[in-house]
């Protein structure tokens, strides 16, 4: 079992910066880790969408709407990933989800709001 927990969301100015971070937690990492951690959003009356995802050897993937605006890293020792928004839009406003893959399931934490003003 992998707990996560988002934090760093808020509210920013259009053109603005947030970094969040999603902190992974559980009594088995020494044995196995964990593989993909990713970000999603979900906008109001939206689906959850992909935002970011980085494999347990650094190989990342972006959501079109964020390529060359958002980062995504990993710490592996400190079981920690982390989206850097850069030059943030309205449209970014959502809550931001991040996911952990790990021995097969997939792990859900409570989510950050991130609300972007025009």
């Amino acid at each position: 079992q992998v707990q996560l927990a988002e934090s760093g969301g808020g509210l920013v100015q259009a053109g603005g910066s947030l970094r969040l971070a999603c902190a992974a937690s559980g009594r088995v990492f020494k044995v196995f880790s964990i593989n993909t951690m990713a970000w999603y959003r979900q906008a109001p009356g939206k689906e959850r969408d992909l935002v970011a995802d980085i494999s347990s050897g650094g190989i990342t993937t972006y959501a079109d709407s964020v390529k060359g605006r958002f980062t995504i890293s990993r710490d592996t020792a400190k079981n920690t990933a982390y989206l850097q928004m850069n030059s943030l839009k309205p449209e970014d406003t959502a809550v931001y989800f991040c996911a952990a893959d790990y021995r097969g399931s997939r792990s859900w934490g409570q989510g950050t709001q991130v609300i972007v003003s025009s």
